[in-house]
């Protein structure tokens, strides 16, 4: 094997006089070296095979032999590659590095995989592969690669999950799908956990027709059936019969409407310029030290504002029961259970990858763009999240009995 300056001065020698094209282009000197490198790598293989190096003694009366070579083409990150295969005799050998029928060179699959994570169209890697690679590939290609993503979803899917989880939020995406020469709206469900650890954890995602309370009914069943036993607090929109549908499957669970969501509905009855004034008079509310301030400043916004937006008061005190929950909390871990934002921010990302795509053709291509996506948003969610350990020993004192040290 070649000492480190030995190595230094042969590329020295291979690379001079060359320039960038000559190196890096579609027929640069990188391709060349792919090709010898995987026939070098080929020829090795059938050296092991064979038991025996080429033109060896001990091949003469071995039984089996080299036999020639057949071409074979196949696409890399430099291209398209003509690779001579070595044959042997008895028909036998078997390549690894290529195998039989394999038209890709190690890597290249995922390169594909990557960039359809990244929200790129068919199309969209279609033209990158070939501008940066001169690598021409169909949509049948992309399709068939990314649909060995699809083993891998529905294994995650069905994992098993932790037996308790202190928070919970549960949220709903909206996106196109098509359906018989039809394009509508799609609901794609979501959950997302905190762990006893504090950190997030994506229990799952369910394509649905579209947002309502008996399919989070099916979601909340499904999680129980992999391993859920108690959720402390769900922390939800205020879709109508969803707490009725988290009690039925966990009775004990705390329901926290998120406040997020509320003052987001509440600004839709106000007009652009008044909204940011409705708007601070609604954190009037929510910031409150206690729950009974909250309400005075709570009957305070009705008597300024319900002259002219009656529906947002009405709603606030029809959603009071499910609003105030985290007043029970110390104001440092508040944020962590009235907002849905770790969910909001996760769904910011998924409409990133999904936006460009007008309508889905299928619930699997759906499947296979939001698991690589939620994969690699969850690369970041190493730490717990802020104050979480205030908030497990506050956890521990009010639900005492239902979490353990």
């Amino acid at each position: 094997m070649p000492k480190p300056d030995d190595t230094d001065r042969m590329l020295d020698e291979l690379l001079k006089g060359k320039k960038p094209e000559e190196i890096l282009g579609k027929e640069g000197l990188l391709k060349e070296l792919t090709k010898r490198l995987v026939e070098r790598a080929l020829e090795g293989e059938m050296t092991e095979h064979l038991g025996y190096e080429r033109h060896a003694p001990e091949g003469k009366n071995s039984g089996n032999s080299r036999n020639g070579k057949s071409t074979k083409t196949v696409t890399g990150d430099s291209g398209k590659l003509e690779i001579d295969v070595p044959r042997d005799r008895n028909g036998e050998f078997e390549p690894q590095l290529v195998k039989k029928g394999q038209r890709r060179l190690p890597g290249f699959d995922e390169k594909v995989i990557a960039l359809y994570a990244r929200g790129m169209t068919t199309r969209e890697i279609q033209g990158h592969l070939k501008d940066l690679y001169g690598a021409e590939i169909s949509p049948t290609l992309v399709t068939n690669v990314t649909d060995t993503v699809l083993e891998d979803v529905k294994a995650w899917q069905n994992r098993p999950l932790e037996a308790i989880y202190p928070i919970v939020y549960l949220d709903a995406i909206h996106l196109k799908l098509r359906n018989s020469g039809h394009v509508r709206n799609q609901a794609v469900y979501l959950s997302l956990g905190i762990n006893m650890d504090g950190q997030k954890e994506l229990m799952g995602f369910w394509v649905g027709e579209a947002e309502g309370a008996k399919f989070w009914l099916n979601v909340l069943t499904e999680l129980k059936n992999r391993g859920v036993q108690d959720i402390l607090i769900a922390c939800v929109d205020g879709l109508k019969g969803f707490p009725d549908a988290i009690e039925s499957v966990f009775p004990k669970t705390q329901i926290q409407l998120c406040i997020v969501h509320m003052i987001r509905n509440s600004l839709r009855y106000v007009s652009w310029k008044e909204r940011k004034i409705v708007a601070q008079d609604l954190r009037a509310i929510y910031t409150a030290a206690t729950v009974e301030a909250a309400h005075q400043a709570l009957e305070t916004f009705a008597e300024k504002w319900d002259d002219r937006f009656p529906q947002i008061s009405k709603s606030w005190q029809r959603n009071w029961e499910n609003i105030i929950p985290f007043f029970s909390y110390p104001a440092e871990i508040r944020k962590v259970i009235y907002t849905t934002n770790a969910i909001e921010s996760l769904n910011a990302q998924l409409r990133k990858v999904t936006k460009k795509r007008g309508a889905f053709p299928t619930p699997e291509s759906v499947r296979k763009v939001l698991y690589l996506a939620l994969e690699k948003a969850s690369e970041k969610w190493k730490r717990p999240i802020k104050d979480w350990v205030a908030a497990l020993n506050h956890f521990m004192i009010v639900f005492e009995g239902r979490v353990q040290q």
